[in-house]
């Protein structure tokens, strides 16, 4: 029931989608793999989930996207197979398939064999991972979507972390102005501030 008016919810907000995994319990950090305890959710509840989230959706418009963590739990190819086909016709608008693992082969073994079956739901990769493998490689096996999902952050971090350094070294941040984006700009970004 939490599911239902969530997607309601997001629906409201002006919201196209929600991507949700197949695990349960508390969220934890799929790249942590087995090394912290995740449990996959059964088939069976998970696309009753699915459904329930389509069922009470105001729009047709709203994807809901079943996210399968069978790579990334040591499950294999043949379960996120499985899983992709029931979740489809539990109502799936679209799957998203994730791995630990630095290299592509697995996500494209995957891709293959699920548009051998599936030609027209759209397949999300999230290449955290396995970062030498473009867009392009991608998408000639059969992704539609690609998300950088943490990239941004992990570079903002340590560049915050250098412009504190040269603070405290210089004390002043002059040393920093070459590195910035002028204020103006970043005010151009906040609507209603100009």
């Amino acid at each position: 029931e939490h599911f239902e008016f969530t997607v309601r919810t997001l629906e409201r907000l002006g919201i196209s989608a929600v991507i949700i995994e197949d695990k349960k319990g508390l969220k934890r950090n799929s790249l942590l793999g087995t090394d912290v305890f995740q449990m996959q959710d059964s088939i069976e509840d998970f696309s009753k989930k699915i459904s329930a989230g389509k069922k009470s959706q105001i729009t047709s418009e709203f994807m809901i996207i079943a996210r399968i963590e069978s790579l990334i739990l040591g499950a294999g190819i043949d379960d996120a197979i499985k899983r992709a086909k029931e979740f489809i016709k539990a109502g799936a608008d679209g799957i998203m398939i994730h791995s630990k693992e630095k290299d592509p082969k697995e996500i494209l073994d995957f891709c293959k064999k699920y548009r051998d079956f599936e030609k027209d739901i759209p397949l999300i990769a999230v290449p955290s991972s396995y970062n030498s493998v473009t867009e392009d490689k991608l998408k000639e096996n059969g992704v539609n979507i690609v998300i950088y999902a943490n990239q941004l952050l992990r570079a903002a971090y340590p560049a915050m972390m250098n412009a504190a350094k040269s603070i405290l070294k210089n004390k002043r941040s002059l040393e920093l102005d070459e590195n910035l984006l002028s204020i103006k700009d970043i005010l151009e970004l906040i609507p209603g501030t100009r």
